[in-house]
């Protein structure tokens, strides 16, 4: 296996940037998930370290191989699709082995490397049945297997679980993140859904309009996004941000304030003066009840079983959602107070920048 590096890639359509300047590097062995909205490049980066896609500008490196003008089928990679694309009249075996029938690989060989695949992902029952005879979840198995067979240095997965019901996703998942286990291979996985990124990457890049948001662990980017798009993309529920205005800045502290929000000292740095306005993130997760820095009326109450998710009307029609205790005994329309601990809040500048954490 191998790990792989882009160096200022550029991808352009004629006129037009796709892919804006990404520079990359992954380690071998790391999971590494793209993640972002439909439209912001990832599936053609992706295509592009495949080889399915030319690189406008910039250098793709796998291993200590550059890459850019190295054919698709010459670069050690193998590319899990959104579709499974198996052939209808041949077995789950033949299907899986079809790469290695076009190379020639001896029959001996290919037997092994086929069993072995199925073996990994626990399929050995399947190999005599033919696609139509196959579920979702056990035709990309198949796929994957196919992909397992090449023995690449990289593995390439564009949306594989988009095609399956919610109770499979979550069971392939699973799955892959095993099957990464017993690999220890590098893989790169594109979705758009943020909720796979967290469960399955070492390392998750946000992307947007062909620009890497930030790069890091699931956790850094829950925790301390880089930005407003960072913040409200990464994390369900998504982020509660409230408008705020500067009333003090010392020692490491911001203090806001609002019509929404009873003053409170924030822990962070930034070139900010009193007056100025200034955006709060709340993870939902990080309100509590108690306190009394957010005031407002129940609008709705969500209950799931292992926590109550609330939508609260506050102060200055804003609109907060906070995720309690499964057990929390809450009535739609009545009054309910918030609190929260400072250091679990984020403040972004106007730009949408967030500022810089003060170590206290």
């Amino acid at each position: 296996m191998a790990g792989l590096a882009l160096k200022n890639i550029h991808k352009s359509f004629g006129k037009v940037d796709v892919i804006k300047g990404v520079d990359l590097t992954v380690e071998h062995g790391e999971f590494v998930v793209f993640v972002g909205p439909s439209g912001c490049g990832k599936s053609t980066l992706l295509r592009m370290i495949a080889g399915l896609e030319d690189i406008t500008d910039g250098e793709l490196w796998i291993g200590d191989k550059l890459c850019n003008e190295v054919q698709p089928r010459d670069r050690r990679i193998a590319m899990v699709f959104q579709s499974y694309a198996l052939y209808p009249h041949m077995t789950a075996y033949e299907n899986v082995g079809f790469g290695l029938t076009l190379a020639k690989t001896p029959k001996a060989e290919r037997d092994a490397k086929i069993r072995e695949a199925a073996r990994i992902l626990q399929m050995e029952h399947l190999l005599d049945r033919k696609p139509a005879q196959l579920s979702g979840g056990q035709r990309q198995r198949v796929a994957i297997g196919r992909a397992i067979v090449r023995n690449p240095e990289v593995f390439l997965f564009d949306e594989p679980l988009s095609n399956l019901d919610a109770a499979l996703r979550m069971d392939m998942r699973m799955e892959l993140s095993k099957l990464h286990q017993d690999l220890g291979a590098t893989m790169i996985y594109v979705t758009h859904d943020q909720v796979e990124a967290m469960t399955l990457a070492d390392k998750i890049v946000v992307l947007n309009g062909g620009i890497v948001q930030q790069v890091g662990t699931p956790m850094e980017l829950y925790h301390r996004p880089a930005n407003l798009f960072v913040a409200t993309f990464i994390g369900s529920p998504k982020m509660n941000l409230i408008e705020v205005e500067v009333k003090e800045t010392a020692s490491g502290m911001i203090t806001v304030g609002s019509q929404t929000l009873d003053p409170v000292a924030i822990p962070a740095i930034g070139a900010v003066k009193p007056g100025d306005t200034l955006t709060l993130g709340l993870r939902s997760h990080h309100l509590t009840l108690g306190g009394e820095a957010l005031t407002g009326t129940v609008a709705l109450v969500e209950r799931l079983g292992n926590e109550t998710i609330v939508n609260l009307e506050v102060a200055g029609g804003n609109a907060l959602i906070a995720a309690l205790d499964g057990d929390t005994t809450i009535e739609r329309g009545s009054s309910l107070s918030l609190g929260f601990a400072p250091q679990n809040a984020i403040l972004f500048d106007a730009s949408g920048r967030a500022l810089d954490e003060a170590v206290i």
